[in-house]
Parts: structure tokens; sequence; C-alpha cells
């Protein structure tokens, strides 16, 4: 059935990298109208605006609403904005997608989470490697097969380099959340069932970072292994262990599989749009954009995101 992506409009808070790489995404889905954007750097969203011939700058939430209607608004703001910001568009009865995380802790998250709920907003997280046809084409192919998967997930981080970005000393101390939510988040994508329990292998130790290994135990008989490596060389790549597959993204972007039996990986094209896009976010818009029109969506919803930051916090427990 052909989707009513008509006149859609699409309003963006922030104007930052992320709110680029939406902006071209979102600019690409028929139908859609990039009907105006606020940033409280005006000069750096007047650049977007140009560039992305997005309607209007302006100077408020309450104003970006009230002049453009939207039915969406991205929001794409720093870890320690987004809390007053998010609370500001829940004002307003647009659909909202807000970049990750949605909090730079879990008690934040939690708060937002409270006013979306109390407001009774749709509110989606943009958790974007769900997106990444590498990922799409292993769970589609997971899905198929049966018996126990193992997930192995393989992260790194570096607080000492984000310090030098200008990530602020709060941020940077939770930085799990705000960085390691990339990686961790397959847990919860490829795991079947519940999380029934999470065991500390090599327990984080804040004062002194370094290797972090974690068990965790879903419901449904699979079994995961977290392993970061923090200030020190190593992946991002997770895999996924079966009887009769094994898959396998290292990079992310790129998956590949290799069968029982068989030597070689076998390597999945990737799509286009994580050619031409940032991985994940062409489709991720249209998942937006399905979620603003009440239509069915992949989109993952506010509780399910803090349902990651929950597992992030078992996992980084001393």
């Amino acid at each position: 059935m052909k989707k009513k992506n008509l006149n859609i409009k699409v309003a963006i808070v922030g104007a930052g990298n992320m709110a680029r790489e939406h902006a071209k995404a979102f600019a690409d889905v028929p139908g859609v109208r990039l009907a105006g954007i606020h940033s409280r750097t005006r000069s750096r969203a007047e650049e977007l605006a140009a560039e992305f011939k997005i309607a209007r700058v302006y100077d408020s939430i309450d104003e970006l609403y009230e002049r453009t209607q939207a039915n969406l608004v991205i929001i794409t703001v720093f870890e320690l904005a987004m809390n007053p910001v998010s609370k500001a568009c829940f004002e307003y009865p647009w659909t909202l997608l807000l970049e990750k995380p949605a909090g730079y802790d879990m008690k934040d998250a939690l708060t937002i989470y409270d006013a979306a709920a109390s407001k009774d907003r749709k509110a989606y997280v943009a958790l974007n490697r769900r997106f990444l046809s590498s990922t799409r084409a292993a769970l589609e192919d997971l899905n198929h097969l049966q018996g126990p998967r193992f997930i192995k997930v393989q992260d790194q981080q570096d607080q000492i380099t984000a310090l030098a970005s200008g990530q602020p000393q709060s941020v940077v101390d939770k930085w799990m959340y705000a960085n390691s939510i990339h990686v961790i988040d397959y847990f919860k994508l490829f795991g079947r069932g519940k999380i029934s329990q999470v065991v500390p292998v090599i327990h984080w130790n804040p004062e002194n970072p370094g290797t972090v290994v974690a068990k965790i135990e879903f419901d449904s008989g699979d079994i995961g292994l977290y392993e970061g490596v923090w200030c020190g060389p190593g992946p991002w790549a997770a895999s996924v262990q079966t009887s009769e597959r094994r898959w396998e993204m290292r990079p992310l972007e790129r998956a590949s599989f290799q069968n029982k039996g068989e030597r070689k990986m076998q390597t999945v094209e990737i799509h286009p749009w994580d050619r031409d896009f940032k991985p994940g976010f062409r489709l991720q818009a249209q998942m937006a954009v399905d979620a603003a029109l009440d239509e069915p969506t992949d989109l993952p919803p506010l509780q399910e995101a803090l349902e990651t930051m929950s597992l992030i916090e078992a996992i980084f427990r001393k």
C-alpha cells in the first residue's frame, strides 16, 4: 500500500552535526517538508536552513511549534540540554525523535520519560544502528534460525579523547550512557525475551577505567557477552552465533556471515542509503515519519531506550 507521506512537516531543534545529518535524511523522504528550525546559536541554524531549504528559523521552541504546527520534531541537542529541551517540546502534541542518549545518565533519563508520560507524548529515540542495512540483514536472517544465540558485543571508549573534544566532565564521567549505548543496544535487538540476569565478570572501576566484561542472560536461553576496553585500543563490533550460522558486524556498517561447515565469511552488500547518508539515518527518518502518521514503525520508543540504559547501568555497576 502506498504511504500517504503528504505534507509531513518536520521541525528541528539544534543545529550541530547531528542536526545536519537528520536534515539531510528527512529532506530525502517523499512528502516531507522541513518546516522550521530552532537553535540557541541562531547563526548555525540559519546556515542549516539555507543548506537544506528549511522554511524558517525560530527564536524559541514555543514559536517553532506555534508557527509550523509540525507533525514531528527532531531534538538534536547535547546531553546536558536534553532534559530541559525535551520537556519544553513535550508541551506540544507533535511526535518526537530524541537523539541518543535520552538523558546523560539513568536518573536524568527517567525524569525525561516521566515528563513525556505525564503529557502522553509519542517520544522515540534515535538508535540509528538498528537501521543499518547490516543490522537489518542479520536480524532478518536470524529470525528464521532456530536454537539459542550467543551474542558478543565489543566496545571501546576513551574518556581522555572525549574531554579533549570538549565534552563536559559530568557527561564523560557517564560516558557509557552517551557513547557505549551505540553498541550495547545490540543486546536488546538480537537477544530474545527478557534479560533475566547481568553478571559482571570484570567489574567497572571508575577510578581506573580498563577492561569491563559482563555476561547477559535472557529468559529465552540466549546468552550475551559484553567486552569493553576503556583507555586502550579495541573495536566496535557485534556478532551473533547460532548452531547453523554466525553473523558478524565489524565495522558495524558491514555484515558478513559464516555457515556451518564453511570457513569463508560471505559479505552482505551495503544498502546505498548507508553510503549516501549517515548510516542508518535514511531508514530511521522513514520510520519516524511512519510513527508520526500512526503507521507501523520499528522506531524504538523512549521506554525501550530506557531498557537499554538500564542494561548499561547493570553492566557498569561497581
